[in-house]
């Protein structure tokens, strides 16, 4: 009985996944055709080289390597015409400030609700939601047109996810204290996680799909989830007196997960498999957030209390650079460009935008905005789907 009930489930859950639409609208293409064919492998290469992931995700492009889709300007079919613009939420000023980046300008504010934290583009690319956490909306831009939609009510969104295989959103609900699995069409709520941890609010996924790890930045813990079942399955306390864990990035070969510590001043370096006590790499003050280069071959650490980026280089295992900012700053959370050349981060504290060549570590310029930057999204990037936070793609 227990096999049937099984096999009827995966049928449902099979029939529900080709009905969702994604993120975007009604007229939403399936996920299939929402994430293209550039850069897949054949279906039968994929069945033999790929490790078995989360039903419904999409087949990894390079077992070695979860970014493989994101080589510069790969952008998918649904992305390529997109203006290219950078998307700055005020946490303290309720708008979103529209970057032009070959500009340097800001070329459009828009307001929105209450305590704006991140902006994320959805699992199907089409739609960029701005997280109202203290308004409790989400409000919807199209990044095609810069038309803004009207605002869907979700409770405490301070951070948006969604699961490979696009089945559902996860808001990272922190003063809640719970990760709310919803429809990622609807934003109709399907699944709520209570967590004992304070502070919920970043996250990312294993190579395969099957779980992702939660930083719990008020409780200084770590969540390990079950992205199917929808559970919480390891739950650990970093071992730092007051640490305060932020980002969550994995690794290229998908064997290590890293996570920026704010007090702890470093990368966190966790085998995400076995879920053991992580060790602390020191990177600089105020270590909050984490981007991988277009080559897979780097990851840029924005140390927020220093004004600093270091350079951490996969292969070799070790911090190579450490860039500062001119006149100091507060860089805090963005994406990299999409041709690879340029770092864009929020200033947090000075309200400002940073622009940094990733070649040099330069400032190529520094640009006023609201109150309060924080999730700022770069847009479009390249890769097939959307992870959510700041940019997280496949």
């Amino acid at each position: 009985m227990t096999t049937i009930i099984r096999r009827t489930t995966a049928l449902l859950a099979g029939a529900l996944l080709a009905a969702l639409a994604g993120c975007g609208g009604p007229d939403d293409k399936s996920p299939a055709e929402a994430r293209g064919t550039e850069g897949a492998a054949p279906p039968g290469e994929a069945r033999k080289t790929a490790p078995a992931g989360l039903p419904g995700m999409p087949p990894v492009l390079d077992p070695k390597d979860v970014y493989a889709a994101d080589r510069p300007n790969k952008l998918s079919p649904v992305v390529k015409n997109f203006p290219s613009r950078v998307y700055v939420p005020n946490t303290n000023s309720n708008t979103v400030s529209v970057i032009d980046p070959k500009t340097y300008k800001v070329v459009k504010t828009i307001p929105v609700g209450i305590q704006p934290q991140h902006v994320v583009p959805s699992w199907d690319l089409k739609t960029l939601w701005v997280n109202n956490n203290r308004g409790h909306t989400l409000t919807p831009i199209n990044p095609a047109t810069g038309a803004v939609g009207k605002p869907v009510e979700v409770h405490d969104p301070y951070n948006l996810y969604f699961t490979p295989n696009g089945r559902y959103a996860v808001v990272m609900a922190s003063m809640d204290r719970e990760l709310v699995f919803r429809d990622p069409h609807t934003m109709d709520r399907v699944k709520t996680v209570p967590v004992s941890c304070a502070g919920v609010n970043h996250a990312d996924f294993s190579a395969d799909g099957r779980y992702f790890v939660v930083s719990c930045e008020f409780s200084g813990e770590l969540l390990k989830v079950d992205t199917e079942k929808m559970e919480v399955v390891g739950q650990q306390k970093l071992p730092f007196e007051g640490a305060m864990p932020q980002d969550v990035k994995i690794s290229p070969d998908g064997k290590t997960i890293y996570i920026a510590d704010m007090m702890a001043h470093g990368m966190w370096v966790l085998d995400g498999e076995k879920f053991t006590t992580p060790e602390l790499l020191p990177t600089g003050k105020g270590c909050h957030g984490l981007y991988v280069s277009r080559d897979s071959k780097e990851m840029y650490v924005s140390n927020r209390g220093e004004g600093s980026i270091s350079v951490f280089d996969f292969t070799r295992n070790k911090l190579t650079k450490k860039w500062h900012l001119p006149d100091g700053g507060s860089p805090d959370m963005g994406g990299v460009s999409a041709d690879g050349k340029v770092l864009w981060l929020s200033g947090r504290y000075d309200s400002e935008v940073y622009a940094v060549d990733t070649t040099t570590g330069k400032q190529l310029a520094r640009i006023p905005v609201g109150g309060g930057p924080h999730g700022l999204a770069v847009y479009p990037q390249p890769g097939r789907y959307s992870l959510g936070h700041t940019g997280i793609f496949r």
